[in-house]
């Protein structure tokens, strides 16, 4: 396991616009969101080439803990060693092929299959064969021990990669620790981890976070606590991002309101302003956010000196390729994984995490239970409940004979982006690096 050394050179995340790639107009076929053969080359030539999220580095804080994870058809198995080394193994015996874990995590000191007590040590190396006589060709420990994948630390998060030749995390990830190393990741406290069964493709769910345009139309209470016009979008190699910004509203709404919406007051309520001081200026109200935070840091507990004026204030929302996406703002961050089905590409799995920085002096609260539902079976919020619902209506819509494919507007150019990238992979542009 690899862990990657911080950024030194600039301890700010950078805020230029970057240059705008010509991607075209063409349309995006519908097919990379229905088909089988599709999924197949994605499997074979994107998701078994990249650097994949596999779990948080404090969900397996001591020697022993294991977490389990589902990538398409593959079953992980993720691993703090003896030697404090987060490792990352196929969940599979290679007896019979049970899978060595069932739960979704614990603690053992050997990785032990249920099926005829085949262990192996923290490493996985195979150590103990019941009845090891009765082989006749024997056990070869370096054949039979659990099969090991890449693995590299980031940011508080562990990632693994299939590919046993693929590139350095570091290499991969490019621009995103500089962009995000600010945030401090790793010392943030995981506080939500929710996966949902969702009946849509992974890309269906990934496009609904790279644009602000359904914004006016899916969620309109939005509307008064943020700007979903003014918004900068940036496309880099492999991954990009658009800076929204919050603690305002919409230029949709018309003129400058005389009074504060009441979601932004509660908003400005939670850190100790008064919505009425910008009674006929709520055009005011994000700077004067800034302002206060940055003057008010020791008494609101967060250090805010790695961060420019308008993080104290807006959404950093990033785009890791192909499936993480997180909404970043000063004290919190919100990641979510989309990850696809093993067989059917009108399905995935929508895993949602929450991340709080904890106050100085307040106590970092316990890892949260992990859930896994049905879509419908408990709510995500408001804005994540109107998504999950209209998305479903998108896939279905997608099926149909009169449908062609995505017409993408500017607004959506991420979108296009990241199918750039994907066909990237697909055609092969990538297959030297990873």
């Amino acid at each position: 396991m690899v862990a990657i050394t911080r950024v030194k050179e600039s301890i700010h995340t950078p805020a230029e616009k970057a240059p705008e790639p010509d991607l075209g107009n063409e349309i995006i076929p519908k097919e990379r969101y229905i088909s089988k053969e599709f999924m197949q080359l994605e499997w074979d030539r994107m998701w078994s080439k990249v650097w994949l999220v596999g779990c948080r580095e404090q969900e397996i804080a001591e020697v022993g803990d294991y977490i389990t994870t589902d990538i398409g058809k593959e079953s992980l198995l993720i691993v703090r060693g003896e030697d404090g080394k987060a490792r990352t193994f196929y969940n599979v015996c290679n007896h019979r092929g049970n899978q060595v874990k069932f739960d979704q995590c614990g603690n053992s000191r050997t990785l032990q299959c249920a099926y005829h007590f085949w262990e192996y040590d923290l490493t996985g190396r195979l150590v103990n064969v019941p009845d090891e006589e009765d082989f006749h060709q024997g056990c070869p420990k370096d054949q039979l021990s659990l099969k090991a994948i890449k693995t590299e630390t980031w940011g508080g998060f562990v990632w693994f990669n299939l590919n046993p030749d693929a590139e350095p995390l570091a290499d991969y990830l490019g621009m995103i620790p500089k962009h995000l190393d600010p945030y401090h990741f790793e010392n943030m406290a995981m506080v939500m981890n929710v996966t949902v069964n969702w009946d849509c493709n992974w890309k269906t769910a990934v496009d609904a976070f790279n644009e602000v345009y359904h914004v006016q139309c899916i969620h309109p209470e939005l509307s008064y606590t943020i700007d979903d016009v003014d918004v900068q979008i940036d496309l880099y190699e492999r991954h990009n991002r658009y800076l929204v910004p919050f603690k305002t509203y919409s230029p949709r709404l018309g003129e400058d309101l005389d009074e504060v919406p009441e979601a932004l007051a509660e908003e400005l309520a939670a850190i100790g302003m008064n919505a009425d001081d910008f009674k006929g200026r709520v055009g005011e109200v994000r700077r004067a956010v800034q302002l206060y935070k940055r003057e008010n840091a020791d008494k609101l507990g967060y250090d805010y000196s790695e961060f420019n004026d308008d993080q104290l204030s807006d959404d950093y929302h990033y785009m890791i390729f192909p499936n993480i996406t997180m909404n970043v703002m000063a004290e919190s961050m919100m990641m979510f994984r989309q990850r696809p089905h093993e067989s059917d590409p009108n399905k995935m799995y929508y895993d949602v995490q929450m991340f709080m920085t904890i106050p100085k002096g307040k106590p970092v609260p316990p890892l949260p239970d992990y859930e896994h539902v049905n879509h419908g079976e408990r709510s995500l919020g408001l804005v994540l409940d109107q998504d999950s619902v209209n998305l479903p209506h998108v896939q279905k819509g997608m099926n149909s004979d009169a449908y062609k494919g995505l017409w993408i507007s500017s607004q959506e150019r991420r979108i296009r982006h990241m199918h750039k990238t994907l066909m990237d992979y697909v055609n092969g542009v990538y297959a030297n690096d990873a």
